[in-house]
């Protein structure tokens, strides 16, 4: 069976597109409505606390501050940190190294 360039490229493409749309997602979208504090601001502030390379972000309900807040996981060298944001006012939460099993 022969598979015509143009299919080919489409799937490609369909993928690398979901791949990219992918990559800006995070957690907890669905509680974005609730911020004040949107995720670009809160990685900025994030990455001001504990410079390095984001890992992963979530944004939940916790306790502590407002009670939304952004996680962030954030990797410099071999050591990777919590930072968190909270979303409404953004004030920074926490700044602490993650443990082995991190949550």
């Amino acid at each position: 069976m022969k598979v015509s360039t143009k299919v080919a490229s489409g799937i490609l493409g369909g993928v690398l597109f979901l791949y990219a749309f992918g990559a800006y997602a995070f957690t907890g979208q669905e509680l974005a409505g609730e911020a004040k504090i949107s995720i670009a601001q809160a990685r900025v502030t994030a990455l001001r606390a504990y410079p390095g390379s984001i890992t992963d972000e979530e944004l939940e309900k916790e306790k502590g501050g407002s009670g939304l807040r952004y996680s962030f996981d954030i990797k410099k060298g071999g050591v990777s940190h919590e930072v968190g944001v909270d979303a409404r006012t953004g004030a920074v939460l926490e700044n602490s190294i993650e443990g082995k099993h991190a949550d």
